[in-house]
C-alpha cells in the first residue's frame, strides 16, 4: 500500500522511479547544523574577541600599547574638536565621540591597528544632514540632538548587520568606488576649510565644491587676520612632517625619534597657535564680546548630561532619507581601513565582528551624546607605526581624552579656529588618491577607473551623498553587466611537449587572443564535436546569451539567401560535419539555477531537432553536487553513450585511498572510477570529456551505413 502511494505521488510530481544518486537536502542541512548548541556557544564567544588574547597579555605588549595609545591620544584631541566643528557641532562633542570610540572598540575589535572616532567625511556628512533636517523643520531640533539620534539609528542598523552575519554586502562595492568618493569628499572638505583658514566669510561653505572654490577665489581680497594663524599652522604641519621624513632617511638609526617628533606636530602646532592667540587676543576683546580672530571660546569640562538617549520618533522619520548614506559611510570607511592594515601587517579581520564593534560604539555613544564615529585612516596609520600590539591601546587613548576633557578645557578657549582648519586640511589631504593610484585603476580595469572618476566628479560638482550613490550604483551596474554578459570560448587543442617522450593536450580558445602566443597553432576538435567553456556561473541573467552562442538560429522573418546564393549556401552546408556531441566545460561554473537549466534543455531540444537525432551533451569538471543534481534532474549526464569507454577513458582511484573520506565507498580493495558510472556524460576533466565525445563520433562513423543528417 505504501509503495503504491509512493509511486502515485512520484507520478504526480514527475519524480522518476529510478533516479541517480545525488545530494539531498537532508544531507546538506546535516552538514551545516551539526551541533546547534556548540554553534550557539561559539557564536556568543565570537562576539567578544578580547577573550582570545587578553589571557596571553604580557609586559612587552603593554609597552607597545601604552606608547601607541598615548601617541594617538595626542593627535585625537585636536582632531576630535576640529571634526566636531566641521560637523557644525560644539567642539566638546568631538571629544565625546573620541572617548567612546577608542574605549568600546577594544572589547569587540579584530584589528589591533584601527582607531575609531570622529572622521572628516562622516563629520561633513553630519553637517549636511543637520542642515537638511533644519531646513525641513526650522529650529525644531538642535544640531547635537540630530547628530546623536543619527548615531543611534545608524549604529543600530550596522549592529544588526553584524549580528546577522550579513556583512558580505560590503563586498559589492569595489575599491575604486570607495577611493573615488573618498577622494571627492576630501577635496570637498579641503575646499570648505580654506575660507576658515583664510578668515574669508560671506558665503556658505556647505555648497557644491566648485561653488565654494569660486567664492573663495572671489573672497581672497577680503582675507582677514585669521590667515596669519591658519597659513602658519598649515605650513608648520607640512614642514615638520617633511623635515622628519628627510631626517629619518638620512639618519636611519634615529628614525623612531624623528617619527615621534613628527607625530607630535599636531599637538605642538595647536599649542603654539593657542599661545599666540592668547597673547594677541586677551586684551583686544570688543564691546560686543568679539575677538580680532575667530577662537574656540568656551568648551564645557567633562561629560554633560550623561544618560539614556532621547530618541524622538518624528526626528527618526525626518532622518529617514539621510540614514542610508550615513550608514554606508560607517560601513565602508571602517571595513576598508581595517582590511588595509590587516593586509599590510599580516592578519585577517572579521568583517561582521568589525560591524558589531562599529554598531555598539555608536549605539552606546549616544549615552555620552556622541555623534557618528568610524575608523580613521590617519590615526590608524599612526597607531600602526607606533608599534601597537593589541586593541587595548584604545584604553590609554581614552585616558588622554578624559584628561583633556576634565583638565585642559580652559586652555581650549583660546584655540584659533583657523588653526583647527589647518589640522583638518592636513589630515584630509592624505585621503586624496595619488596619480599613480588612479593610473593603476586604469591599467587594471578602465571601466572601474571611470567609476572612480565619476565618483570624484559627482562629489565635487554635487555632494558627497550623490557621489556615494553614483559610485555604488555604477559598481552594481558593472557587476550586473559582467554577470549578464560573461565571456565564453569555443575551445581547440594544443599539444604540449616537454621532451620526445612526454606530451599532453590542453584546451585554449580557438580565437586568437593575447593570452596565448599568436604563433601557436590551435587544432579544432574532431569534426562533429564542439567544446565550449563558460567563464561565469550559469544563471538566469546570462543563460539566454549562452544559449544563443551555442545555438544560432535564423529568425522567422529572415527570408534567407536568394535562389543563386541558396544553392551555394546549401553546398557549403553539406560540406560541414554532422553534429554528434557538445562538450561543456563547467570548471568556471559555481552556481546554476532553474532558469538556466531550462535554457540548457531548450538548447538540447533545438540542437536535436536540427540534427534529426540525439546529440550527446558531455559535462567536464562539475564543481558542486548541487550542479550535478540539477543537471541530472533535467535528464543530463545519464543514458547510454554512443560508445562504452568507461574502462579506457575514466580515471580510477584506489579504494584504500579514498575510503577514509567517503562513507559511501565499500571497504574492499581494488579501484573505482572517480566519477560515478551511473552518469557517463559527467567527466572529471575536460580531456576525458573530449576524448569520450570524439570516440563516440569515430564509433558512429564506423557503424553508419548512410551519411547522417546535416545541421546549420
Amino acid at each position: 500500500m505504501l509503495s503504491t502511494a509512493k509511486r502515485v505521488v512520484n507520478r504526480i510530481i514527475g519524480n522518476p522511479e529510478q533516479t541517480v544518486t545525488t545530494i539531498t537536502t537532508e544531507t546538506y542541512l546535516k552538514g551545516i547544523v551539526k551541533d546547534p548548541r556548540h554553534g550557539a556557544v561559539k557564536y556568543l564567544i565570537s562576539l567578544f574577541p578580547i577573550f582570545g588574547w587578553i589571557t596571553r597579555y604580557n609586559l612587552g605588549w603593554l609597552t607597545g600599547d601604552l606608547i601607541a595609545g598615548l601617541t594617538v591620544g595626542m593627535v585625537l584631541v585636536p582632531q576630535g574638536m576640529s571634526y566636531a566643528i566641521l560637523a557644525s557641532l560644539p567642539a566638546q562633542y568631538g571629544l565625546y565621540s573620541s572617548f567612546v570610540g577608542v574605549l568600546v572598540y577594544c572589547f569587540f575589535a579584530t584589528s589591533k591597528d584601527v582607531s575609531i572616532g570622529p572622521v572628516a567625511v562622516m563629520s561633513q556628512t553630519v553637517a549636511q544632514i543637520i542642515i537638511a533636517v533644519d531646513a525641513q523643520y526650522p529650529g525644531k531640533w538642535a544640531g547635537p540632538l540630530i547628530a546623536t539620534t543619527l548615531a543611534f539609528v545608524c549604529g543600530f542598523i550596522v549592529l544588526g548587520i553584524g549580528l546577522l552575519r550579513i556583512g558580505w554586502i560590503v563586498e559589492f562595492i569595489p575599491v575604486p568606488a570607495v577611493s573615488g568618493y573618498m577622494t571627492g569628499s576630501a577635496i570637498n572638505i579641503v575646499a570648505g576649510q580654506v575660507p576658515a583658514l583664510m578668515g574669508i566669510t560671506g558665503f556658505s561653505t556647505r555648497a557644491a565644491t566648485y561653488e565654494v572654490i569660486i567664492n573663495t577665489l572671489k573672497g581672497l581680497p577680503g582675507t582677514k587676520l585669521d590667515a596669519a594663524w591658519g597659513l602658519t599652522g598649515l605650513f608648520s604641519l607640512y614642514a615638520i612632517r617633511i623635515m622628519c621624513d628627510h631626517l629619518s632617511k638620512r639618519y636611519p638609526r634615529r628614525a623612531r625619534l624623528f617619527f615621534f617628533i613628527s607625530v607630535a606636530r599636531n599637538a605642538f602646532v595647536v599649542i603654539v597657535l593657542t599661545l599666540a592667540s592668547w597673547l594677541y587676543c586677551r586684551h583686544r576683546k570688543t564691546a560686543s564680546g568679539k575677538y580680532p580672530i575667530a577662537i574656540l571660546e568656551t568648551v564645557p569640562a567633562g561629560f554633560q548630561n550623561v544618560g539614556a538617549p532621547v530618541i524622538d520618533s518624528e526626528l527618526v522619520k525626518a532622518l529617514g532619507p539621510q540614514i542610508p548614506v550615513a550608514t554606508i559611510i560607517l560601513l565602508l570607511e571602517h571595513i576598508a581601513i581595517a582590511r588595509s592594515f590587516g593586509r599590510v601587517n599580516g592578519y585577517k579581520i572579521n568583517p561582521n565582528q568589525e560591524l558589531i564593534a562599529i554598531g555598539v560604539t555608536n549605539t552606546l555613544g549616544t549615552i555620552f551624546h556622541a555623534y557618528p564615529a568610524t575608523g580613521s585612516f590617519s590615526r590608524s596609520a599612526l597607531k600602526s607605526k607606533s608599534g601597537v600590539r593589541t586593541p587595548l591601546a584604545g584604553i590609554f587613548t581614552a585616558m588622554v581624552v578624559i584628561v583633556a576633557l576634565y583638565g585642559l578645557t580652559p586652555a581650549f578657549y583660546w584655540i584659533p579656529s583657523a588653526g583647527l582648519s589647518a589640522v583638518i586640511i592636513h589630515a584630509v589631504a592624505d585621503l586624496v588618491a595619488s596619480p599613480s593610484q588612479a593610473f593603476s585603476y586604469w591599467r587594471v580595469s578602465p571601466l572601474e577607473f571611470l567609476i572612480w572618476l565619476a565618483a570624484v566628479l559627482v562629489t565635487i560638482f554635487s555632494s558627497i551623498e550623490n557621489g556615494i550613490y553614483t559610485s555604488i550604483s555604477a559598481s552594481f551596474a558593472l557587476l550586473l553587466v559582467r554577470v549578464a554578459h560573461p565571456r565564453g570560448y569555443f575551445l581547440g587543442k594544443v599539444t604540449l611537449t616537454r621532451n620526445s617522450t612526454e606530451s599532453r593536450e590542453v584546451f585554449v580558445p580557438l580565437r586568437k587572443d593575447d593570452v596565448t602566443n599568436q604563433y601557436v597553432k590551435v587544432d579544432p576538435p574532431t569534426p562533429g564535436v564542439i567544446v565550449y567553456r563558460f567563464e561565469e556561473s550559469y544563471l538566469y541573467p546570462n543563460c539566454a546569451i549562452i544559449n544563443s552562442v551555442i545555438m544560432a538560429d535564423r529568425p522567422w522573418n529572415d527570408p534567407g539567401p536568394t535562389r543563386g546564393n541558396s544553392l551555394s549556401a546549401e553546398a557549403a552546408n553539406n560540406e560541414k560535419p554532422a553534429l554528434h556531441a557538445i562538450v561543456l566545460d563547467f570548471s568556471g561554473v559555481s552556481q546554476i539555477d532553474t532558469t538556466s537549466v531550462q535554457a540548457l534543455v531548450d538548447t538540447r531540444n533545438e540542437v536535436q531537432k536540427w540534427a534529426d537525432r540525439p546529440v550527446e551533451f558531455h559535462f567536464a569538471t562539475i564543481l558542486s553536487p548541487w550542479i550535478r543534481r540539477a543537471l541530472v534532474a533535467a535528464g543530463f549526464g545519464i543514458g547510454t553513450p554512443a560508445v562504452e569507454l568507461l574502462t579506457k577513458l575514466h580515471l580510477f582511484v584506489g579504494v584504500e585511498d579514498i575510503e577514509a573520506h567517503s562513507e559511501s565507498v565499500p571497504p574492499t580493495s581494488g579501484t573505482v572510477p572517480i566519477v560515478p558510472v551511473e552518469t557517463p556524460f559527467f567527466h572529471f576533466d575536460l580531456t576525458s570529456a573530449v576524448r569520450a565525445a570524439e570516440a563516440g563520433v569515430e564509433k558512429l562513423h564506423e557503424r553508419a551505413e548512410t551519411p547522417p543528417a546535416k545541421y546549420i
